[in-house]
């Protein structure tokens, strides 16, 4: 499937791996991108050193396109937007923040550059800051959120800018990449549905607890903070919730949360952990291969389009 996106990364499928930090690492990352997809090495909050190595450790593995989601917020992120330049990775996206300052240092590197956003008007001060596409993200997705659901906000984002778009948010299957594509967007990134990739190192209670998920089974804690998470419910985002309507102060709340996506992943925590996950959780019913991911997902959308023209008839 030819589209604006694929052309831009050199890749054989609209489909892209999220930046979930702790999760994102080089061996999901190069399994996505071997896939015909393009695979993320998230940064998160690691200085730029261990994230080089993980860079390299995904060229060990693949000879595919792949990225690095730089969170802008990271203490480490100017020292990491200069390592990737150094490193020349051909994608960069980015998140929590204007990738502005870093724009000519990654466009002399060769580096295409797609940053997340909320709002039409996030979009379009992107593109005039010269991003290579936009990634539209709806509020159905896991980890930090906007406000706009994600059939709202990609419209309103491709008619705004003349870039590609990248529908994310609540997407998890073929259906979710066709419409995407009727919405107006080039492609679509996942997060939740490669959470269960045979490839994704989480620990084995995080995955199953996502594979058990219903539609339901997902909480927004930090609202009243001004910095919405959405996640599995367990008994931290219960307490987080009770501590919110109490008033709780932001540090408080902070204190409840710190580290909690490290033992979510690493340890298998499910209680206190964080156990961040899309509203698409439901949906995922199965451990695949990254492969086996991607290529359901795309005989599931052209099975749609080649119904969708007996329609139009």
């Amino acid at each position: 499937m030819e589209t604006a996106l694929t052309k831009l990364l050199n890749i054989s499928y609209p489909v892209m791996q999220g930046g979930m930090a702790w999760v994102a690492e080089h061996t999901l990352a190069a399994a996505v991108s071997n896939a015909g997809g393009l695979g993320i090495v998230a940064a998160a909050n690691a200085p730029a050193e261990a994230v080089r190595e993980e860079i390299r450790k995904t060229r060990e593995l693949t000879k595919q396109p792949f990225g690095v989601n730089i969170m802008l917020l990271s203490p480490y992120a100017e020292e990491v937007a200069r390592m990737a330049a150094e490193e020349k990775v051909p994608v960069v996206t980015t998140g929590a923040g204007n990738p502005g300052p870093y724009m000519k240092q990654w466009k002399e590197a060769g580096i295409k550059v797609i940053p997340v956003v909320a709002s039409v008007a996030l979009a379009k001060l992107m593109q005039r800051a010269g991003a290579d596409a936009v990634i539209a993200e709806g509020c159905e997705s896991g980890g930090h959120i906007g406000e706009t659901t994600t059939m709202a906000l990609v419209p309103q984002v491709a008619d705004a800018v003349s870039i590609p778009v990248i529908a994310a948010g609540g997407i998890g299957d073929g259906r979710g990449l066709a419409a995407a594509r009727m919405l107006g967007a080039a492609g679509v990134q996942m997060g939740t549905r490669f959470l269960t990739a045979k490839e994704c190192v989480i620990h084995e209670n995080y995955k199953k607890r996502v594979l058990k998920a219903s539609d339901i089974d997902t909480a927004v804690t930090g609202r009243s903070t001004g910095h919405p998470v959405r996640q599995l419910r367990n008994w931290m985002t219960r307490k987080y919730l009770e501590l919110e309507k109490e008033g709780t102060n932001f540090e408080e709340l902070e204190l409840l949360t710190l580290g909690s996506l490290r033992r979510a992943v690493l340890e298998g925590d499910t209680d206190g952990g964080s156990l961040m996950s899309g509203q698409i959780a439901g949906l995922v019913k199965k451990e695949q291969s990254c492969r086996e991911i991607i290529e359901e997902i795309m005989q599931q959308a052209e099975a749609l389009f080649g119904e969708a023209a007996k329609w139009a008839k």
